[in-house]
């Protein structure tokens, strides 16, 4: 059985509504957010997890400016305005309010306080997300699991602790910034999530037997990976490897426990959300099998002026930095190198949009068999088609950079799942036959993101509305409040 899970803002009456209104300016959400442990960090001790990634600047003067230079990446490209196909295949689901590509990580945090898909919470118990989708954006998370229990975490609402997660991706995400090994200049790298290090024990991956080329690829597979939320331990964060990383054996470790991120309201098909496994797709491509770790793509080492040699923190794509990356391997020039990119590239994406043909067909057609009267026993084998076809899709194009990792891999998950896709709707065609319908049935004009939205009747302006609201009332008082605590820190 597939079990529905799908995260909702609680109702709350009028009155309720009027009290919260006149309360928020003396008691704001920040009260909520800036609850006490019991074993809260002390100001006198050295802090296992410090996040603020400007106290290492003094020394690592470099490693910070580079970091720091992943806020020039300040363009936002709206994916959905560019295929809206994907608001139907996420219908019913928060990826079909906005679907944003990945910014540096300097604006990690700025990024998912901003997005729809959090919503607009105004206290610490509403809201439609939890507080696991803030694991990977900050080093303040491994902080408060540090001092709070992976338990004291993960329980409630994002808002919970939104003034406790302030710092974006940094420093004491990958390194052990107390250790004298990093206060030496050496990596010290660590992988700080405990949810991490369980899934790479599943995979026999522990951390400390790893070779250095392993840990810099572990470091930024804690979080570059597909993960789900366990609903039955406080919505805690898992990685779906118990049978293995690749999307057959994530698929049926999934089917086996019976989870299901949302149901699709149109087709009523139990869909699965692949997240970003790019720690999987890397691993089995030509660059992982060859131990060619993320770093030496997009972290290379670099001079400064002086001619010491360090890590450039600018995390980003390898052709920015051709002679520091892909020529340190191939001896073809850059343009050679840029074109074979493309090539893999058209390729993936000309079997992407195949396969999200079949699948918004798949997801419309199963609507009408719904609306003609079909029965759960005659579509139970279609939406497990659905959901399958449309996991292996979302696992390869939701891998970024798959086309440079492992275009195999992408192309062989996409064919699937058009095979899967075109299944479905071969049986849809003889359960709409049975119920009488033998004409083929009509998509609407989905043909922009905003045409899409508004045939699922999706209310963006109240959407927008409400995310404006908490962007102009709420941040303010969280960042007051971190502002406060990161105060009473060692210095």
């Amino acid at each position: 059985m597939i079990v529905n899970i799908n995260w909702k803002a609680p109702v709350v009456n009028s009155a309720l509504l009027s009290l919260l209104g006149m309360t928020l300016l003396v008691n704001p959400i920040s009260t909520y957010a800036n609850e006490q442990a019991e074993t809260t960090q002390s100001a006198t001790q050295i802090m296992k997890f410090d996040p603020r990634n400007e106290k290492f600047e003094p020394d690592h003067p470099e490693q910070y400016q580079s970091w720091k230079n992943t806020s020039k990446s300040e363009h936002i490209t709206d994916a959905l305005q560019s295929d809206p196909n994907m608001v139907i295949l996420w219908a019913g689901y928060g990826f079909a309010k906005d679907y944003n590509a990945p910014r540096g990580h300097f604006y990690a945090v700025t990024d998912v306080r901003n997005t729809l898909r959090t919503g607009g919470p105004k206290d610490a118990k509403s809201g439609p997300m939890p507080m696991a989708c803030w694991s990977c954006k900050s080093p303040d998370v491994p902080r408060v699991i540090d001092e709070r229990g992976e338990d004291g975490y993960f329980d409630g609402k994002w808002s919970r602790l939104g003034s406790q997660i302030i710092n974006p991706i940094g420093c004491a995400d990958c390194h052990d910034t107390q250790s004298d090994d990093f206060k030496d200049g050496k990596p010290a790298l660590r992988v700080a999530r405990p949810f991490a290090s369980r899934a790479m024990h599943a995979i026999d991956r522990d951390f400390d037997k790893q070779d250095r080329f392993g840990q810099q690829s572990q470091v930024c597979g804690q979080c570059h990976v597909e993960y789900y939320f366990q609903k039955d331990k406080k919505n805690a964060v898992k990685f779906p490897w118990d049978k293995g990383v690749d999307v057959d054996s994530i698929e049926k470790y999934y089917d086996e426990i019976g989870f299901s991120d949302w149901i699709n309201p149109l087709s009523k098909a139990p869909m699965l959300k692949a997240q970003h496994p790019e720690y999987e797709t890397w691993q089995m491509g030509i660059h992982g099998k060859n131990n060619v770790a993320c770093v030496d793509c997009h972290m290379p080492k670099v001079k400064n002026k002086q001619g010491k040699v360090y890590t450039d923190h600018k995390v980003g794509n390898p052709f920015d930095r051709f002679e520091d990356t892909c020529a340190q391997c191939h001896t073809q020039d850059k343009q050679s190198m840029m074109d074979i990119v493309k090539s893999r590239k058209d390729k993936v994406q000309e079997m992407k949009l195949i396969a999200e043909k079949q699948l918004v067909a798949a997801h419309f057609e199963a609507k009408a068999a719904w609306e003609a009267g079909a029965t759960e026993a005659e579509m139970k084998d279609i939406l497990m088609d659905i959901r399958h076809a449309q996991w292996r899709w979302d696992y390869a194009i939701a891998s970024h950079g798959v086309h440079m990792h492992a275009p195999e891999v992408a192309l062989r998950v996409l064919g699937t799942s058009v095979d899967r896709a075109t299944d479905a709707r071969t049986k849809l065609i003889r359960v709409l036959a049975k119920h009488g319908i033998t004409d083929p049935i009509q998509i609407p004009d989905i043909s922009t993101k905003e045409k899409a939205q508004a045939a699922l009747g999706m209310d963006m302006k109240g959407m927008n509305q409400e995310k404006d609201d908490f962007l102009k009332n709420v941040i303010p008082e969280w960042d007051k409040e971190a502002d406060i605590r990161e105060a009473t820190y060692p210095q």
